[in-house]
């Protein structure tokens, strides 16, 4: 039996999704902790390439179970949109699960996420518009409606009227709006309750469980660690937890139950939205690592901003998870390269910084101390081995373990399940 967690050593968009997809094939149950429809996840089987939003990447095995967990904000309209479009393309359900304590994300938090942000202007955090802060923001106000609600026609219809009408009066006396009626949000939440109510269930129960029965558990976090509203980058941040301590909270397991932390890092950097980012590149290198990359946003669309590997915030991710392991991917992106450059500390009014500063206007200052290494021309998306990389890219992740002071088990060299390297197995 084995746990593991796998979370976001970055800013997000590292290719959990991949990596989750590749350990899933080995795991029995695969558990998302935290976020909503916010993140987006690119897998590729054979020539396919499926989307994912709220669903764990393990659903594309027929033998997996699913976990939506209590950590997360889920709109049902989208949960049920995205269920569709699996189940046109031959993916099962059967054996996805909602947590009933998970919270339900509605209309109104996407118009209030909208507006927030419009009016912020300039000093707008980027979020996705999706409304996932304002359904966390009514958790925390203990004002927010679970899942398990929606499975109790009084409870529910009691918990939205005092919710509609209260974001209405922000709706109207703040921004001139019009509100929302809350009867017709329940029709509609309704209608989508009919094809997912069988599956909300207690899942930590569920989880607890196959854990004691020596299953193998993946837990799933989304965005990263300089994105975590307790770690990252704040307010630049997310709205929940998606680092390794995330996981015991928003899937009701207890921290003795984890095995192992994981952490993705691509083998280079990139950012979505406003907030600082040392490593950035505005010139040439970015726009390179951009296009080969093809960085651009799942969920939105949008251009990712793209820089250098950032050894600084790749011991902070090392240091606030707990990561047992390190995964590299997208390595093959470096291809072509003469010199490659690793951010080794921050150079702050004739100091050199190697923790990761908590004050944006101290990261501000901050200005990257570069170690360059030699690039490597070679093709490397069909190596199967780390032998049968260059010798510059071996070079290249040997410096990054010494840099994090982590051992790597896994180097990602493309998209496809099979353009995986293992250095040691996790399950």
């Amino acid at each position: 039996m084995s746990t593991v967690v796998l979370v976001g050593g970055q800013w997000g968009d590292e290719g959990k999704g991949k990596i989750t997809d590749f350990l899933a094939k080995q795991a029995d149950w695969v558990v998302r902790y935290q976020g909503g429809n916010n993140a987006g996840h690119t897998v590729i089987v054979g020539d396919e390439e499926f989307k994912l939003h709220l669903i764990p990447s393990g659903i594309l095995y027929k033998d997996k179970k699913c976990v939506l967990g209590n950590g997360m904000v889920i709109n049902p309209q989208v949960l049920i949109e995205e269920l569709e479009g699996l189940k046109a393309r031959g993916i099962e359900m059967a054996e996805l699960f909602i947590s009933d304590r998970a919270h339900v994300l509605l209309p109104y938090h996407c118009r209030l996420d909208e507006m927030k942000e419009e009016k912020l202007g300039e000093n707008k955090i980027g979020t996705t518009k999706r409304g996932i802060g304002p359904a966390y923001a009514d958790k925390v106000a203990r004002m927010g409606i679970r899942m398990g609600d929606l499975l109790d026609d009084e409870e529910f219809s009691d918990k939205l009227a005092q919710s509609t009408a209260s974001h209405n009066e922000v709706l109207d006396g703040v921004y001139h709006l019009k509100g929302f009626d809350d009867q017709e949000i329940k029709n509609a939440v309704e209608e989508d309750l009919k094809k997912i109510k069988s599956a909300i269930q207690d899942t930590s129960v569920m989880v607890y469980d196959a854990i004691k029965r020596g299953e193998n558990v993946l837990f799933e976090g989304a965005q990263g660690t300089l994105l975590d509203i307790e770690h990252g980058t704040y307010p630049y941040v997310t709205s929940s937890c998606p680092t390794a301590g995330g996981a015991v909270i928003g899937s009701g397991v207890g921290p003795t139950a984890i095995d192992k932390s994981l952490g993705i890092f691509k083998a280079y950097v990139t950012r979505v939205g406003e907030g600082p980012f040392p490593t950035e590149q505005f010139e040439a290198d970015g726009e390179s690592l951009r296009e080969k990359g093809h960085e651009y946003g799942v969920t939105t669309g949008r251009a990712r901003r793209c820089g250098w590997f950032d050894a600084v915030i790749g011991r902070y991710a090392v240091r606030v998870n707990g990561l047992s392991h390190a995964v590299i991917t997208k390595l093959d992106v470096l291809g072509g390269f003469d010199t490659i450059k690793i951010c080794t500390g921050y150079q702050y009014r004739g100091e050199i910084l190697r923790d990761f500063p908590a004050s944006l206007a101290k990261i501000k200052e901050c200005v990257p101390v570069y170690e360059e290494m030699p690039g490597w021309e070679e093709d490397i998306s069909g190596a199967k081995s780390i032998a049968e990389l260059p010798q510059n890219a071996q070079n290249y992740l040997k410096r990054l373990e010494k840099l994090m002071e982590v051992p790597i088990c896994i180097v990602s060299v493309g998209p496809n399940r099979d353009q995986t390297i293992v250095l040691e197995e996790m399950f």
